[in-house]
């Protein structure tokens, strides 16, 4: 008895997603079709240029937006901003440093400082 072993495939938001895109800023030939696992890992190892300049000038998902600029996804939110940012706008945020940014980088700081704490208290439970 043989297996046969299928290509494995994701929609175009996942592999977005995946690749750290915003999907609506892909051409079109990538929305409108599946990507193998073979063409993901093959977009990740070379590029093309309109990824290249996605990643680089985007416009950005949310996720990438957040850590670009040190805060949570949430904490986004709570500011207001919902829509995909260029590398330029964010780089304005930042020279701006309006205060809920800098209101959202402490509490991120703060979120990040108690996960060392548990970690090392975890850590130092199992020693």
């Amino acid at each position: 008895m043989t297996s046969h072993q299928s290509t494995q495939t994701m929609k175009p938001a996942t592999a977005a997603k995946k690749l750290g895109v915003y999907l609506e800023a892909t051409p079109a030939e990538f929305r409108e079709g599946v990507v193998s696992r073979a063409e993901l890992n093959a977009l990740q190892a070379d590029p093309p240029q309109w990824l290249q300049d996605l990643r680089l000038n985007g416009p950005h998902p949310r996720p990438v937006v957040a850590a670009k600029l040190g805060v949570s996804i949430a904490g986004l939110a709570r500011a207001g901003v919902t829509e995909p940012l260029t590398t330029e706008q964010i780089e304005a945020l930042k020279q701006e440093g309006p205060e809920w940014l800098e209101r959202e980088r402490a509490t991120q700081a703060e979120v990040r400082k108690e996960s060392a704490r548990i970690k090392k208290k975890n850590a130092e439970r199992q020693a």
